[in-house]
């Protein structure tokens, strides 16, 4: 069969009204990839926390829809994917049918990292590619050298990550690849729940192909072309205009995050993240010159396409086109075109292959949250403190020939904002994903959840306060074993305007029943547990945001009573002077601390 490739079309002009309906219709679309991809998966990671992306792409991989239920890490990506699909193709001379259905999750071909696993089926309408159906996925292993796709941090290169698919078909023309299922089955660790999720996100493609194929019944190839590109356009114009309105200039700032602070060499800690931002009309470039060299075997390095982009680019979105500040701007990849991303080669955030990267998560959100500290010299309003990181522990075992693997996230915090207190107990950032229920762990899962709170006076004072960390014990009922990936043992999320910092966090593991309590650092290799251990994860607390001398004392008053921060604290940190007996404000005290202390 002859494939006709996409050529160059003259696009009509076309209406506003319609262009509307159909971007209604493709958003639509998106959603239903979506929902379907939840409901039809088995794992925890996917049906509860949401950690997976769907999205409608035009046959030049420009994002036309994607699932708003999905998060920034998943949908983001899915362009780079696409690309980095067909560049493996063309480079192994291969092409596209219809019925084909590919896998990929190459994280130097444009994947964020090797458990987000990429399904996409080609969309063609007369023997002519018009698109592309995708969905991404988190899953929970992936055949790497210690169970769980997540705390592989001793993995000394891409290799020992897990599995690598680079544009590999499941299906060809239509016909199922019998032998690339089989080695899934034999290769990655609860593999039922695992190929189940992979059969979840095809059926969800293809509702997306065929949903589409409906759409350019209705309206036309053109129509529906046309309409994707108006919106672009739109989406386009206004990340330029966002961007016209700061000052011309260049503006950096440095984070810091832990790296393997119980490794003896140097070079493996207290990593550095550079970002310099110059603002040049309506066009901005983001360099990170300046980052740490990449470590070649350890897996913190971020793939410049997938992670270190996204990062940037859901910042920028969030800061610059707040939908609670304006109005709604589509999601699409004209939003993309007036950023310019620019990183040294072999530095952490644009390493050279075979470099590792599965736990590339925490350190990304680093990237972002010192994105954030530069633009808030030209957006001060529109940015936050610090970022509490979130921590990213593997659970795992066998009972009898079953093998269980579970993904549990501790939520982090932001830091305190213009006119609002920092948001506690969230995943944050590009990240974002839902919180597991307690519930659905210890039903599925032999596991119990000990401990789960918020921290108390650990938050970043400020005239808006820093969010809340959290707490989370989960206890082994049977042996096993468990790794972790995090960030924020070392350096609190900073304070901003005359705020305070944050507090760091914290890991600990404890065995009440043999008296036993170690501190670990914020990340570890996989290590075997026995029945009573339990690991303790503790987030950091988002910085504060202004004097915290100007926060009202009623507000602090409030803290109080919800027993975020005590009497103490509230008097030490924030000059409020609470009667204990009455529990109100003692209004003329509070004047005469806050003049002393100002």
């Amino acid at each position: 069969m002859t494939v006709a490739l996409p050529q160059p079309r003259q696009l009509p002009q076309i209406d506003p009204v319609t262009a509307q309906v159909v971007a209604g219709a493709l958003n639509g679309i998106a959603l239903e990839m979506g929902h379907k991809l939840a409901r039809m998966s088995y794992s925890s990671i996917i049906r509860e926390s949401e950690d997976f992306g769907a999205a409608i792409l035009d046959a030049d991989c420009q994002q036309l829809a994607e699932c708003a239920y999905s998060t920034p890490l998943q949908l983001g990506p899915i362009p780079g994917y696409m690309r980095g699909v067909l560049k493996a193709m063309a480079e192994d001379g291969e092409a596209f049918y219809p019925g084909d259905v590919i896998l990929h999750n190459h994280s130097y071909y444009g994947a964020s990292h090797g458990p987000d696993i990429g399904i996409g089926i080609p969309i063609f309408r007369n023997d002519e590619l018009i698109g592309y159906s995708f969905t991404t996925a988190h899953h929970l292993d992936i055949g790497s050298s210690s169970p769980g796709s997540c705390g592989i941090v001793d993995a000394v290169d891409a290799f020992a990550e897990g599995l690598q698919f680079k544009a590999v078909k499941l299906y060809e023309n239509g016909v199922k690849n019998r032998q690339v299922w089989r080695m899934l089955r034999q290769n990655i660790r609860s593999s039922q729940v695992v190929v189940g999720d992979i059969e979840a996100q095809v059926a969800a493609c293809r509702v997306g192909e065929q949903r589409f194929l409906e759409l350019v019944d209705q309206y036309g190839l053109d129509t529906v072309l046309a309409a994707s590109e108006t919106l672009m356009t739109y989406s386009e114009r206004m990340m330029r205009q966002a961007i016209e309105r700061l000052p011309d200039g260049t503006y950096s700032a440095e984070g810091y995050m832990d790296g393997f602070l119980d490794d003896p060499d140097p070079a493996k800690k207290d990593l550095k993240v550079a970002v310099t931002v110059t603002i040049d009309g309506s066009d901005m470039t983001i360099d990170l010159a300046g980052t740490s060299p990449q470590i070649d075997d350890r897996p913190i390095n971020m793939p410049f396409v997938g992670t270190v982009d996204i990062a940037i680019f859901v910042t920028l979105r969030s800061v610059l086109l707040d939908t609670a500040l304006m109005e709604y701007v589509p999601q699409n990849s004209g939003l993309t075109r007036p950023i310019h991303i620019t990183a040294p080669k072999g530095c952490l955030a644009n390493p050279i292959y075979p470099a590792p990267v599965i736990a590339r998560c925490c350190p990304g959100n680093v990237v972002a949250d010192t994105l954030m500290k530069a633009l808030a010299q030209v957006a001060p309003h529109n940015v936050s403190g610090g970022i509490g990181n979130i921590k990213v522990a593997s659970y795992s075992g066998a009972l009898d020939e079953d093998y269980w693997v579970y993904m549990d996230i501790t939520e982090g915090s932001y830091g305190g904002r213009y006119g609002k207190d920092g948001m506690d107990g969230v995943d944050t950032l590009y990240a974002n994903t839902r919180n597991n229920p307690i519930e659905d762990i210890e039903a599925h899962l032999p596991l119990r959840v000990t401990r789960y709170e918020l921290i108390e006076n650990a938050s970043g004072a400020g005239q808006y306060r820093g969010g809340l960390g959290s707490i989370r014990d989960i206890q082994f009922l049977a042996p096993g074993q468990m790794s972790l990936e995090g960030e924020g043992n070392k350096y609190a999320p900073w304070g901003i305007f005359g705020g305070s910092d944050g507090t760091p966090g914290g890991v600990q593991i404890l065995n009440p029943m043999e008296g036993r309590e170690d501190d670990l650092p914020s990340k570890f290799p996989c290590r075997k547990t026995r029945v009573g251990d339990t690991l303790r994860t503790i987030s950091p607390c988002g910085g504060g945001y202004g004097n915290p001398l100007e926060r009202d004392p009623a507000l602090v008053l409030e803290d109080v009573l919800d027993g975020y921060v005590s009497i103490e604290v509230a008097q030490g940190d924030y000059g409020v002077v609470i009667d204990p007996a009455g529990m109100v404000v003692d209004d003329a005290a509070t004047r005469v601390l806050r003049q002393a202390m100002g």
